[in-house]
């Protein structure tokens, strides 16, 4: 089974501690980040790609069920609550579960495993050496060896992978795409880029350049993470 990303957000610090503590026992569940506050946790939503949010229901400035409703479909939510009355509410939106405080985990691990993992994305990994990239059609399929990967660009609801030879272009996520490859080989250096390391040729302060030439721009949240690989690979 995949590992499940996990959000926990509730305005109570000893609620986060106790999720915190049950989700660390399951090794199929990742925590992503927590949140007390649920404008922030909107933000974390769009910017993660997540299976499943632990979601309180009176919060202050919006509570847990019109925050779903804003998240709509985006991820699977299970409500964590000391109030029974908004149970039936949940299930009207959709709410995987609805644990009552205080819960055990017996309870809590009932409810994760009623999530179902998402589909697998158009990426598929086989080996290391290479993997298949799905494209147009049902069942339309193309082998792409990692050597041979200049980096890979996100070009909003798809990616354009960069070969020596040509470009393709699937249905994926960046995100989900890095998440696939080895990362000894692979490095994310903005938020729309991800180059091979082999690839590399040159670098500034501010950009990268790959064996084509071609040149990509270092994000700043990415700086310090990318120059320490470099600094590693220094002989």
């Amino acid at each position: 089974m995949n590992n499940l990303k996990c959000l926990v957000v509730d305005d109570e610090a000893p609620a986060i501690r106790l999720l915190e503590s049950y989700i660390k026992k399951v090794p199929f569940l990742e925590l992503v980040a927590t949140s007390s506050n649920p404008i922030e946790a909107i933000a974390i939503i769009e910017k993660e790609e997540l299976d499943i949010i632990f979601l309180d229901i009176q919060m202050p400035t919006i509570t847990g069920i019109q925050l779903s409703k804003i998240i709509s479909n985006k991820v699977s939510v299970i409500f964590t609550t000391a109030y029974p009355q908004f149970a039936i509410e949940s299930y009207e939106i959709n709410a995987i579960d609805y644990l009552l405080k205080p819960f055990e985990f017996e309870r809590f691990y009932s409810a994760i495993s009623r999530v179902k993992p998402k589909k697998k994305s158009n990426l598929i990994s086989l080996t290391d050496d290479f993997i298949f990239i799905k494209t147009d059609g049902k069942n339309n399929f193309e082998k792409v060896f990692l050597k041979d990967i200049l980096y890979v660009e996100s070009l909003k609801n798809n990616i354009c992978i960069h070969t020596k030879e040509n470009q393709i272009i699937t249905y994926n996520t960046l995100k989900n795409f890095e998440n696939q490859l080895p990362a000894h080989l692979f490095i994310k250096i903005h938020k729309s880029y991800i180059v091979s390391i082999k690839s590399i040729v040159k670098t500034t302060s501010l950009a990268v350049y790959v064996s084509s030439k071609k040149e990509l721009p270092i994000g700043d949240t990415y700086k310090k993470a990318f120059f320490e690989k470099i600094n590693d690979l220094m002989l």
